[in-house]
């Protein structure tokens, strides 16, 4: 079982930042900062709140003066990469609001190690246009951290970050970064292009079938991009989207009724199901095919989930065995009643089937 993120802040944890931060500053009460931490509340703070707690004390404990405290934390940061490093971004998020010039230029320093992404948004929030001219800057650094976090910062629907709820209205301030990062050459930066697109997709599908027209068949890495960025459109059937993508209508598309292998499955098992597609007439068609799920909610209304299954060209019949796990995950509980299961068809919702999910005891 993999161990909770909140849980790699542990008591060494805590003692090697100290240690690091000492050999930096020697005035730190190294001791004293670990039993701040390491309170009698610290056990029942969860990942964020534990985040919060470091940074907070760090504050406590290092100069007053913002220039100093943030010359002792740079160097320390290298040693504490990955996502539980965002505690030094944070830290400049938290106590760097009124020193522009210095937040700004720590926060570029910072990325490399643990994304700024989250810490940049407060200064987007209150200074929008002169933060995005740093970033259309940040868009043709040399590192490509530096070039994501261009991109990954100004998303106006980041998962778990502030919305950015001016962008979400009007995102023109965000394409030009977009423009520079479409052809980079790090994959890791083309997939923040894609995902912003996706954010805008969302409020503006316009602003995202316009760019695409535009993008489309300029090469291989461009147009995965897109195919990334409108993920949801074509999920949701977007005519426009699809025809994109050489993705039609059903015209010499059929396909069999949809078989399930039985109409009543329990929680923490698979549903099993089969169907085939046919293209008439010997023609090859570029075909998208979906599954979708009406999940039962606790108060027994549904939600709608589609699920990719395949995209290809199809020359006469294809036939499609697929199982889904209804164990519970993180992101889904499943809840016991009436479900329902259709196939998608480049976009088009075929005739639904129900079945029934019972509890496992």
């Amino acid at each position: 079982m993999a161990i909770p993120l909140k849980d790699y802040y542990d008591q060494n944890y805590i003692q090697n930042l100290a240690n690091k931060v000492k050999s930096e500053y020697n005035d730190f009460k190294e001791k004293n900062f670990v039993k701040a931490v390491l309170s009698s509340e610290w056990k029942n703070l969860e990942l964020k709140e534990r985040m919060h707690k470091i940074t907070s004390s760090l504050h406590d404990f290092l100069p007053k003066d913002f220039q100093k405290a943030i010359e002792i934390l740079i160097p320390v940061a290298p040693h504490f990469g990955g996502y539980h490093g965002i505690l030094f971004p944070l830290y400049i998020e938290l106590y760097g609001q009124e020193h522009w010039a210095l937040s700004i230029d720590a926060l570029e320093k910072l990325t490399p190690f643990s994304s700024s992404e989250f810490a940049v948004r407060p200064f987007l929030q209150k200074h929008p246009e002169e933060m995005m001219k740093v970033m259309l800057k940040w868009s043709k650094h040399k590192n490509e951290h530096v070039r994501r976090l261009a991109s990954e910062g100004c998303r106006p629907r980041l998962p778990w970050g502030m919305a950015l709820y001016n962008f979400k209205k009007d995102p023109s301030l965000i394409l030009p970064i977009l423009e520079n990062l479409k052809n980079d050459p790090s994959e890791y930066v083309r997939r923040s292009v894609a995902n912003n697109l996706n954010d805008i997709s969302k409020d503006n599908p316009d602003v995202l079938l316009k760019i695409a027209s535009k993008w489309h068949g300029i090469n291989s890495n461009t147009d995965r991009l897109l195919k990334h960025a409108m993920r949801s459109m074509l999920k949701k059937g977007n005519p426009k989207a699809l025809k994109i993508f050489g993705l039609g209508n059903l015209e010499n598309i059929s396909n069999s009724p949809l078989k399930i292998e039985s109409s009543k499955i329990k929680q923490g098992t698979q549903l099993h199901f089969s169907f085939t597609i046919e293209i008439k007439n010997q023609e090859s068609k570029m075909v998208r095919v979906e599954y979708v799920l009406y999940f039962c909610k606790k108060n027994d209304t549904h939600t709608r989930k589609v699920f990719k299954l395949a995209e290809s060209y199809v020359n006469g019949k294809k036939h499609f065995q697929k199982k889904h796990s209804f164990a519970d995950l993180s992101t889904r509980k499943h809840h016991p009643g009436l479900h329902y299961l259709a196939l998608q068809i480049n976009g088009i919702e075929q005739k639904k089937i129900q079945f029934h999910l019972l509890p496992n005891h």
